[in-house]
C-alpha cells in the first residue's frame, strides 16, 4: 500500500481525537491522529508496542516514566507493550501510529475511563 498524503487523511472531532486507520494486518495497525488543542490520547497502558510520531503541531508525549512536553515535527514517542503511553496536544497535531499487534478493545478500557472522568492522566 501507497498512501500519497497522511496529513490529508487526518480528520479531527468535536470532543475527542479522531484516528482513522491507514492500513491493518493481524500483525499491526497504521493510523493518522488528530488532535485538536488540549484533545488527549489518555495516558494508557495497552499490551501493544506503539510508535507516534508527531508531523504536523504540538503536543505533550508520554512513554513510559519519560514526558516530552512541546514536541513538535519528527518527535517521536515508543512504548513497548504494557508500558505508559499517551499524547495531548498543545496546538491542532497530527500524527501517525503504528501499532503492534493491533489493540484489542480491553487495551482501550483505560482510555474510556480516562474520557469518563475528564482526565488525560
Amino acid at each position: 500500500m501507497l498512501i500519497e498524503s497522511i496529513k490529508e487523511k487526518a480528520r479531527f472531532g468535536k470532543e475527542h481525537f479522531e484516528a482513522v486507520p491507514l492500513a491493518r494486518t493481524d500483525k499491526s495497525v497504521t493510523m493518522v491522529v488528530g488532535l485538536e488543542p488540549g484533545q488527549a490520547i489518555p495516558v494508557h497502558h495497552p499490551g501493544s508496542d506503539v510508535v507516534i510520531t508527531i508531523l504536523e503541531g504540538e503536543a505533550t508525549l508520554v512513554s513510559g516514566d519519560e514526558d516530552l512536553e512541546h514536541a513538535g515535527p519528527g518527535a517521536v514517542l515508543h512504548a513497548a507493550g504494557g508500558k505508559a503511553r499517551g499524547i495531548r496536544a498543545d496546538t491542532r497535531t497530527i500524527a501517525l501510529a503504528v501499532a503492534c499487534p493491533p489493540p484489542t478493545a480491553e487495551d482501550h478500557r483505560e482510555v474510556a475511563e480516562h474520557f469518563a472522568k475528564g482526565t488525560w492522566r
